[in-house]
């Protein structure tokens, strides 16, 4: 067996044997090493069955990592070894057991509910919201009675439990599950049938479970149910109460923090011992961290050498931080002696909005970045869809105006199907029309879709006729009214901090104040060239939450203000600890930015940093 060195708190984690253990492990102090260690010991020196042991872990990427871990240990023992989520794991459980289902998620989850609250004339509250009630419901383990009941005195919640109640009889009917519908489908059958229990007590005597703080109610009850106290059995978890920053999804700290109370004979490891960043790093994540109540106490050590101390930068506003933001890159990068690469570097952040100033400095000054896990900014479809509009409006006739239209005709939702837009496209190639001269022209038979189409027309032909009068930010209040486009955008999003819609479109209305024209701010959002914006040796871009579980030489924390960090909608404790996370993904260099002024409004800067600098 390869040899692993590890610090001896590492190593008695590892070597664990029989019973409960929880592992308590501060940023970059080895937790998926010793995880991977144990599974490898479990195998090698006590000859446990690479079949009997189950690893369960938060994302399919951290599975996919532990499984690259164990390869050059295990060989082709480690492909044996159950890695995966809970939901996998309550998938393939479901399904040896003979239940017959599809899963229903993504755009046709949102579809479904869409059609379910159209049946029950509901149109006043966001199908996002509806969604993110119901999914919170499963994982705290609420059912709809007492959904129902807890709600009754609240008109939208009432609402939306009448809409969980027709959800979940019509998914029935078509044999349909959702993701937390395996779960909780998985912990009924478990807890109501000795026998299957009992069966799975002899498939899995280890059981591991990585990032426990982020475990909502209905996965630690499942984990509970597959626990086996046998004489030659384990239960072992690891993770940090520092970390947990998925209350959103219904992740409960309390899981962690009780953990001793739920399992009185179990034994607790703290690893303390950080490999990641410098002493001068470690100290402020240790004083903001200290801030918090609700923890386990825990200091973060090293035996880095010193470093810088971190540095804080004061902007005017948010683009003047992302100039400074710039500065200091170009600094880092074009250093003599000890200079870095671009890939070196993150540029963090609370929500997805704050990437815009960013993005745009470092396309100015021909800095190479990447979205990390998702889209730049001119790319995300709420803000697609208004350049769409804007690309038509202002040059209607041509070729990129007839491919725009077409893009955004049915956007918001006009009903217009197939067989319209078939008639269309062959009425504008007989008649060598453009797509919108074919929408003012072409005879419609059906009534509401000729209104739909005249409506629709004149709207656009006001725009166009107005476009050399209007300024693009003008224009964008016009389309966003006349289109109830901020009212389309919302509803079908999943309430998220760190991903607003309606910021990603009034980020883009401040940059389209700075354009006199529509055809220079097109012209401007198109000059991100893919080389630039989506260059994987350039500086890593992400919100604080992507970030989580990797690590740079460089970082900057940006948007440090009152109301985005800690967030406004956030609880406070939970913020200090979203902030923790991004801080310890430094290893050599933090930065810590605010602008004194964000949206036009003045902003003070973040009690964290305050706690920091004391």
């Amino acid at each position: 067996m390869q040899q692993i060195k590890l610090n001896p708190r590492q190593r008695a984690s590892a070597e664990f044997l029989y019973g409960t253990a929880c592992t308590i492990s501060i940023p970059g102090a080895g937790k998926t090493l010793t995880m991977a260690t144990r599974i490898s010991l479990l195998i090698k020196k006590h000859n446990v069955s690479p079949e009997s042991i189950l690893g369960l872990t938060f994302t399919r990427n951290a599975a996919r990592s532990m499984q690259e871990k164990l390869l050059p240990i295990l060989n082709e023992e480690a492909l044996r070894v159950k890695l995966m989520t809970t939901h996998s794991f309550a998938y393939s459980l479901l399904k040896q057991e003979g239940y017959t289902f599809e899963i229903l998620s993504g755009i046709e989850q949102i579809k479904f509910l869409r059609q379910i609250m159209k049946n029950l004339k509901i149109r006043h509250i966001p199908t996002g919201l509806v969604l993110s009630e119901i999914n919170l419901s499963k994982s705290n383990m609420v059912s709809i009675e007492d959904f129902k009941a807890v709600h009754a005195d609240n008109e939208t919640m009432s609402a939306i439990g009448a809409i969980y109640d027709y959800y979940e009889k019509s998914k029935k009917k078509k044999l349909l599950k959702d993701f937390n519908d395996l779960l909780l489908e998985t912990y009924n059958l478990l807890s109501s049938d000795d026998e299957i229990r009992e069966k799975y007590h002899r498939t899995f005597s280890h059981i591991l479970v990585d990032e426990f703080q982020d475990t909502f109610p209905l996965q630690a009850e499942v984990v509970k149910l597959l626990i086996y106290n046998g004489k030659r059995t384990s239960f072992w978890v690891c993770g940090d109460d520092s970390q947990s920053i998925y209350s959103f999804t219904g992740g409960n700290i309390s899981n962690i923090l009780n953990f001793d109370k739920i399992f009185p004979d179990c034994q607790r490891f703290i690893l303390d011992v950080n490999y990641r960043s410098t002493p001068e790093i470690l100290d402020v994540c240790q004083k903001l961290i200290d801030n918090n109540v609700k923890k386990i106490d825990k200091k973060l050590q090293t035996n880095n050498k010193s470093g810088d101390k971190p540095v804080i930068i004061e902007a005017a506003n948010e683009d003047d931080e992302a100039v400074q933001i710039v500065n200091e890159v170009k600094a880092l990068t074009q250093k003599h002696g000890h200079s870095y690469e671009f890939k070196d570097i993150a540029v963090l952040y609370r929500a997805n909005s704050l990437s815009r100033p960013i993005e745009d400095s470092f396309k100015q000054h021909d800095i190479p970045y990447h979205i990390e896990n998702a889209q730049s900014f001119y790319q995300r479809f709420e803000v697609k869809v208004l350049l769409d509009y804007l690309k038509f409006i202002d040059d209607p006739d041509s070729h990129e105006g007839d491919e725009a239209l077409g893009r955004v005709l049915n956007i918001p939702n006009r009903y217009i199907g197939k067989t319209l837009i078939n008639e269309l496209d062959e009425y504008c190639e007989k008649n060598n029309v453009s797509l919108y001269e074919a929408l003012k022209r072409m005879p419609i038979n059906l009534p509401y879709l000729k209104k739909i189409v005249r409506k629709f027309v004149g709207f656009m032909g006001q725009l166009i006729r107005d476009k050399n009068q209007l300024e693009p930010a003008e224009m964008l209040y016009l389309l966003r009214e006349g289109l109830e486009y901020d009212k389309f955008i919302s509803d079908d999003d999943v309430p998220s901090i760190d991903n607003s819609k309606m910021d990603n479109i009034n980020q883009l209305t401040m940059v389209a104040g700075k354009y006199q024209n529509i055809s220079d701010l097109i012209n401007y959002t198109e000059t991100f060239r893919e080389e630039i914006s989506n260059n994987k040796e350039g500086v890593s871009l992400m919100t604080i939450h992507k970030s989580k579980g990797l690590e740079y030489p460089v970082v900057f924390l940006i948007g440090l203000m009152e109301g985005m960090l800690p967030h406004k909608q956030g609880e406070i404790e939970e913020e200090r600890r979203v902030t923790f996370v991004g801080m310890s993904r430094a290893m050599e260099k933090l930065y810590l930015s605010y602008p004194m002024n964000y949206s036009g409004k003045n902003m003070k800067r973040s009690r964290f940093l305050d706690e920091i600098l004391t």
